[in-house]
């Protein structure tokens, strides 16, 4: 099994490359979709400190986080359409 050092790693990796995505982004779009992808990275490295402590209220906290990111994803979406 590969060590969670490595997990890490990539975490790291793909938090970098969003953040790139982020800050450069030529349009709000592009910038909206690092946002949700960081906000699903933080609820894969929530689940993987749930399997690293063996404690079951993490993976609880990255359901409700996963929930309210997307709902707020999906409300500034709804706003950038003129929806809201």
């Amino acid at each position: 099994m590969i060590g969670v050092g490595v997990y890490l790693a990539l975490i790291a990796i793909a938090t970098l490359l969003s953040m790139y995505r982020f800050m450069v982004g030529p349009t709000t779009p592009d910038r909206l979709v690092a946002v949700d992808i960081m906000t699903t990275i933080t609820t894969g490295l929530m689940v993987l400190f749930a399997l690293y402590y063996k404690r079951i209220i993490f993976l609880d906290v990255a359901l409700v986080y996963a929930m309210l990111a997307f709902g707020g994803v999906i409300a500034f979406a709804r706003y950038m359409e003129g929806g809201l």
